[in-house]
């Protein structure tokens, strides 16, 4: 099979998992309602999500190298469906923690796998292309869901759930039966004999402050603590604050990620031949921060579409751009920096909604003012430390 159509394949899969992931936001708010859960709790289960993804993308990564890309994404996406079909059934907060600590687990499987299988399958003038087209799909994924979502949920609070589980499914079946392995045999057998142990998870962290990739993993972590204080709480916010309704949410999303994507499209090549990629992770930092900012202004329907368009469209830029470089360095263990990325990603999952929930139930406005704080301070350390 070509290397294109396993590129295909690897797009299509992570489009569907990131439609399932889609499909359940326009309904988290009158979801937490049946468990009188406010934004702490809406917090700390993205948290659960972060914890166990990141306990377990380092061995993920791992794994990937001496096991193969392939089995490891039919398990991420088989602990992905099952996750979202025990919140489908949860009847109680505990099995719904449950149901995000096995989701966990399934995304540290699964989106290590996918990149590093990227990076076999492309050269590095390729890698940048690829890259982008990953974050394409997963957009594109994220885009369709809530709309999907929002409809479902006319059938009952808890058919995007079961619908999410359904699209897992049918996403481990395509890599099961369609999706060929990226790495030799020989590769494989030549890394489960290697004797080079790797360190745990907290030993390759304390590690990887000294590596020369540490400010570009500091900055995924900073990214997703920025990005989660806006994504965990934006449900909740828009609803206490404007009065938004749950089509209001699907369409709200469904617009301004499609919009973000396509600028995605149309500017990361440009963006990157005239500023190169060091500067587009720097004044991206800056300008998402400024969104943040700018989201607490209004109320108004088209305004907050406008600011959260433009919030997608510098994230949507920014993280293939940070894994390119992060793959350019990686070498020959791109599961293991890819595992790694994943690692300080989950950092920001686990800390990040953690606080917004916590921020959220003090005022509402403060998740926004902290994340945007935290991107301000990471695009000053960017902009002297990353050049170098």
């Amino acid at each position: 099979m070509s290397s294109k159509t396993s590129l295909t394949l690897l797009l299509v899969n992570i489009f569907l998992a990131m439609l399932g992931i889609g499909l359940i936001i326009p309904v988290l708010p009158e979801f937490l309602k049946e468990f009188d859960a406010g934004g702490q709790a809406a917090g700390y289960l993205v948290s659960a999500f972060g914890l166990t993804q990141f306990m377990f993308s380092p061995i993920a990564g791992e794994w990937s190298d001496k096991y193969g890309r392939k089995p490891m994404i039919v398990i991420g996406l088989s602990l992905f469906a099952l996750s979202n079909l025990l919140a489908a059934v949860a009847g109680d907060l505990t099995i719904l923690f449950v149901s995000r600590l096995i989701g966990g687990i399934g995304s540290a499987a699964l989106i290590p796998s996918i990149m590093a299988y990227l990076a076999d399958i492309t050269t590095d003038e390729q890698r940048g292309r690829g890259m982008t087209l990953l974050g394409a799909a997963m957009s594109s994924g994220f885009i369709i869901g809530p709309g999907v979502g929002g409809l479902l949920a006319e059938f009952g609070i808890r058919a995007p759930f079961f619908a999410s589980a359904g699209i897992g499914l049918v996403a481990m079946l395509c890599s099961l039966v369609l999706l060929p392995e990226s790495l030799s045999p020989e590769q494989r057998l030549r890394r489960r004999q290697s004797k080079d142990k790797r360190e745990s998870v907290f030993r390759q962290l304390a590690l990887s402050f000294k590596s020369k990739y540490f400010i570009l993993l500091f900055i995924v972590f900073a990214l997703t603590f920025g990005l989660t204080h806006f994504e965990a709480i934006f449900p909740l916010f828009v609803v206490q604050r404007y009065g938004f309704t749950t089509r209001d949410i699907a369409i709200l999303i469904m617009v301004c990620s499609l919009l973000g994507t396509v600028n995605q499209l149309v500017l990361s090549g440009w963006l990157t031949r005239r500023f190169g990629e060091k500067a587009i992770v720097d004044y991206t930092l800056l300008l998402s921060a400024v969104a943040l900012v700018l989201m607490l202004l209004s109320g108004n329907f088209f305004y907050v579409l406008i600011i959260m368009m433009l919030f997608f469209t510098f994230n949507n830029i920014m993280r293939p751009t940070l894994n390119t470089l992060l793959s350019k360095q990686a070498g020959e263990d791109q599961g293991f920096v890819a595992g790694m990325n994943n690692a300080y990603m989950s950092l920001g999952n686990i800390f990040g909604p953690a606080l917004a929930g916590i921020l959220f139930d003090v005022h509402m406005n403060l998740p926004y003012l902290f994340g945007a704080f935290v991107l301000f301070v990471s695009f000053l350390i960017a902009f002297k430390y990353i050049r170098k």
